[in-house]
């Protein structure tokens, strides 16, 4: 939002700038145009510019990224908006267009963003100094590594880190590390992530106990947590796109989520809300007369409510209309819906096959247990019973559940396979970007609403 509005301070400034603040109308031949032309032009300029900055990487976590990267991103997005800009002007014909206050815009913007996102910075670590906003996380190994990652987080206040412990099989419970203890085996690690209190886990096993790395690492995964890798042997690792640099401490982290930034998640929250309101106003005929359908046909309440688990493992209700005849709960757990299930109400089979069964979950997306777009929730019973035999299939929980998302487009809806559905989910999950939400909510009107797989 903040780089919305200074995006148009910068092109107003610009404009007033640059024309003097003009209010002359367009004149046949005077070869000025309108103030209401170049006002329309910044409609597509927000949008465009705020999609560049996000294709740029001007969006991913800045707890511990130098500036001079920033801005290098603020340039080259700034300088492909500007190129941009000028194909589109003379694409559609409009030689009249000020290129004078393009090129001021340019300059201004560009100082006015770094100047902005250096206050942000400032301002957040400021905070984070003073003790807010900050992310518990538990080493998991005592090493050379743990002992340089914790100088790294004490010298560094602004970064917003604070190590709750560390768990090692090798060093007594109570020894102490600039005031970081060794709090317990690592095989208490299951125990402590029950609790659900920790926002990351780093990984500092020393070289000999490699060995139990990938079983570490699949509790973690299964308990959803943030995790990062922080290696004993950081100076031979070579770069990579998971590799985070701390002050020259090489960090990989496990999975890359960048939906755990809260630029990501402010933008992806806005646009759910947004889309969340005009869906309902758009779908509200469809959805009176499903409600109508559902009372005139079989007893029973409207909107029917199940459990399913979403982010962070945490439980909600979930909405949808009633497809079913009121039934026992104990028979209602007995699993999926399948073809031919008697269970299924006639005009059950419609909403389900159409998804308007699934529209109520609009309200869902309001109150913010949901998305538009995300892997799809499941209820506790199989979430249970999923990660225990699903390798990785906790992490779909590092973000919120989705009305629809990339696995559904492909076909995997319904009684389809579980393990597929998780790679599509995975694979959305690693690359999310809001073209990608975007691009999934497009093949959703073309190959979500009808689902072959419904019963």
């Amino acid at each position: 939002m903040l780089d919305a509005v200074v995006i148009a301070v910068s092109y107003f400034a610009a404009w007033f700038l640059w024309l003097g603040g003009s209010v002359i109308e367009l004149l046949p031949g005077t070869g000025i145009l309108a103030k209401e032309l170049y006002f329309a032009v910044l409609i597509p300029v927000i949008p465009g510019y705020l999609i560049l900055y996000n294709a740029f990487d001007m969006y991913s976590s800045k707890r511990t990224a130098k500036s001079k990267y920033e801005l290098f991103n603020i340039i080259k997005a700034n300088t492909v908006g500007l190129l941009a800009i000028m194909v589109c002007m003379y694409a559609i014909n409009l030689p009249d267009f000020s290129r004078g206050m393009i090129a001021v815009f340019y300059g201004i913007n560009m100082v006015a963003e770094a100047l902005m996102r250096k206050t942000v910075r400032y301002v957040l670590r400021f905070f984070r100094k003073k003790g807010y906003n900050i992310k518990h996380i538990l080493l998991v190994g005592y090493s050379r590594a743990a002992e340089a990652y914790i100088d790294k987080i004490i010298a560094n206040p602004e970064w917003g880190y604070e190590v709750c412990g560390i768990l090692d099989d090798r060093i007594p419970r109570g020894t102490t590390y600039k005031g970081i203890k060794v709090v317990g085996d690592i095989d208490n690690l299951p125990l402590i992530l029950a609790d659900n209190k920790l926002d990351e886990i780093g990984i500092t096993l020393a070289l000999e106990d490699y060995d139990r790395l990938e079983d570490i690492v699949n509790i973690c995964e299964k308990s959803g947590v943030h995790t990062k890798f922080i290696p004993d042997y950081n100076r031979v690792i070579p770069s990579s796109p998971y590799l985070e640099d701390l002050g020259g401490l090489a960090v990989v982290n496990i999975r890359r989520v960048p939906l755990t930034n809260t630029a990501n998640m402010l933008m992806k929250r806005v646009m759910d809300i947004f889309g969340a309101i005009v869906a309902i106003i758009l779908f509200s005929p469809f959805m009176l007369v499903a409600a109508i359908g559902i009372k005139l046909t079989s007893k029973g309440p409207l909107i029917f409510k199940q459990e399913r688990v979403g982010l962070h493992n945490r439980p909600f209700k979930m909405y949808k209309f009633r497809t079913m005849e009121v039934q026992k709960e104990e028979e209602e757990k007995k699993g999926w819906t399948k073809k031919d299930d008697p269970r299924v109400t006639k005009i059950g089979k419609i909403l389900r096959k159409t998804s308007i069964d699934e529209m109520p979950q609009f309200f869902n997306v309001l109150k913010g247990d949901m998305s538009l777009v995300g892997p799809r929730p499941e209820r506790p019973l199989f979430v249970e019973k999923f990660r225990e035999e699903i390798p990785r299939y906790m992490i779909k929980h590092q973000v919120r559940p989705g009305l629809t998302g990339w696995a559904q487009v492909n076909g995997y809806r319904g009684d389809t396979s579980i393990r597929k559905r998780i790679e599509y989910d995975l694979y959305y999950i690693e690359n999310w970007t809001m073209g990608f939400d975007l691009k999934i909510l497009f093949l959703t009107f073309f190959k979500g609403f009808i689902n072959k797989n419904a019963y």
